[in-house]
């Protein structure tokens, strides 16, 4: 896919967001209450975020192993060992790229264990660092159903994120004001679900590649305008492109499920694309999509919203949500991620990908890999199954046709 207008615009807003973060800071998970966190005056810094960084620049493999010497066994996240042996180090990618010397001191560390229970350990090493507040939220997990009761106790967290925010900052929450950002959430969050959306289209105008980078304001600037209207943007230009673009028959469509290989965005989409095929969907770049958010009812929706995340679901509703997006998107197979340091987003390990053929009949196939270190990864052997894969896959096509 050519670059979009936006995603040059994307470079622009990140730059703003990291050089331009002042104090107050709270750090805060992927998919936690930083709705919160805005709405009480903090700037809001994402861990996770610097992770992937790490992994996408190829620094990982440098600052995991000095994680290692401290203690942090090689089987728990590399998005955690990569970023603790940055600290460690003292370095950051954030010095080549906006010239900063360190990643921003927290004032306050909020995370919520929705997508992954690693993050209790990581975030805790940094409030020791820093001295300051640590503030934990403990949804119910791997629910099939989320009740009133789920609910109520995920506000009851939200609340003392709350009150612990207000002891630090020494104001009080302005109710108004959350409305306000969770509207805006509300709003990103519809606008980055149409954006992924136009990947219905044949030919998709673009793929689970691009939509990993794409995804940064939905993640870090989720509850602004600056958020908002990038993705009106970005999502313009995809129709307009769509428009131009001649359907392939012969094209395959896949679904990515787990994790992204972040070293090896470039050469895994570059591959896609020399053999007539696409990632279309995936359940990671879906993360981030929040139909629960109100503003008339802030609290109580986000709770449903970070509560019903897929990570966080049982095994049936698993199921019935890949069944849907296989459905949605004309999928012709599935390529399951098995990222050896990231138990919690590797949905291959309990039986899903044969009930997904059993049901579906669509084919599937596990990658070994990891998010960060690519120790784990072989490039050699992965390509050879997936050639093996879409070789199948494409003659199973013509025999339909």
């Amino acid at each position: 896919m050519a670059q979009l207008e936006a995603q040059k615009k994307l470079k622009i807003i990140l730059e703003n967001y990291f050089v331009g973060m002042k104090a107050p800071v709270a750090w805060c998970t992927s998919a936690g209450p930083a709705e919160i966190l805005r709405a009480l005056g903090f700037e809001v810094y994402f861990p996770e975020n610097h992770g992937a960084m790490l992994g996408a620049t190829r620094l990982a493999g440098k600052y995991i192993p000095k994680a290692h010497r401290a203690g942090f066994s090689g089987e728990i996240c590399s998005y955690l060992t990569a970023d603790i042996g940055a600290w460690l180090m003292k370095e950051t990618p954030l010095t080549n790229a906006y010239g900063l010397k360190s990643i921003p001191k927290p004032d306050m560390i909020v995370f919520n264990t929705n997508q992954c229970r690693e993050v209790a350990e990581w975030f805790n090493f940094y409030g020791r660092e820093f001295n300051c507040p640590v503030v934990g939220i403990y949804p119910p997990r791997y629910l099939e159903d989320v009740s009133k009761s789920d609910i109520d106790n995920v506000v009851a967290q939200f609340k003392e994120v709350i009150s612990v925010g207000e002891n630090v900052l020494g104001k009080k929450l302005d109710p108004h004001e959350l409305e306000k950002v969770v509207a805006l959430s509300y709003e990103g969050t519809q606008l980055w679900k149409q954006v992924l959306d136009t990947a219905r289209k044949k030919p998709s105008p673009l793929s689970f590649f691009d939509g990993t980078i794409l995804m940064a304001p939905i993640v870090m600037l989720r509850g602004t305008k600056i958020c908002v209207d990038f993705y009106k943007e970005t999502l313009s230009e995809l129709e307009e492109l769509a428009k131009t673009q001649q359907e392939d028959s012969n094209q395959l469509r896949l679904y990515w499920e787990g994790m992204p290989i972040w070293g090896r965005l470039r050469s895994m989409a570059q591959f896609f694309n020399d053999n007539n095929s696409v990632v279309v969907a995936s359940t990671y770049c879906n993360s981030w999509i929040f139909d629960d958010f109100n503003p008339k009812n802030p609290l109580e929706s986000m709770a449903s919203a970070y509560t019903k995340i897929f990570i966080n679901r049982g095994e049936n509703t698993k199921l019935a949500y890949m069944e849907k997006m296989l459905n949605d998107f004309d999928i012709d197979g599935i390529i399951f991620h098995d990222a050896k340091t990231c138990f919690n987003n590797s949905n291959n390990r309990f039986g899903l990908p044969k009930r997904l053929k059993d049901s579906t009949r669509i084919d599937t196939l596990t990658i070994d890999g990891d998010l960060n270190d690519l120790r784990f990864f072989s490039d050699g052997q992965t390509q050879t199954k997936l050639e093996t894969f879409l070789e199948q896959l494409k003659s199973k096509k013509r025999i339909s046709v």
